[in-house]
């Protein structure tokens, strides 16, 4: 039964969907700006690790050689 435990706590998380602060966000249109900075930070945080990627696999290829 414990195993299950998650679940019942994700059901629980949903009383706390819809908040006043939601609100205020979605009549305003403040929700585009907090979504466009979430969307530059993953995008940042995409390409840093995919370049790192490309440079580790340039070593790793010149380390065999």
């Amino acid at each position: 039964m414990r195993k299950y435990s998650w679940i019942a706590m994700l059901f629980g998380l949903n009383i706390f969907a819809q908040t006043p602060t939601d609100d205020f966000f979605y009549s305003n249109n403040k929700i585009y700006v907090v979504v466009l900075v979430l969307v530059i930070i993953f995008i940042g945080i995409a390409s840093y690790l995919f370049r790192l990627d490309r440079k580790i696999t340039k070593l790793e290829k010149n380390n065999e050689a």
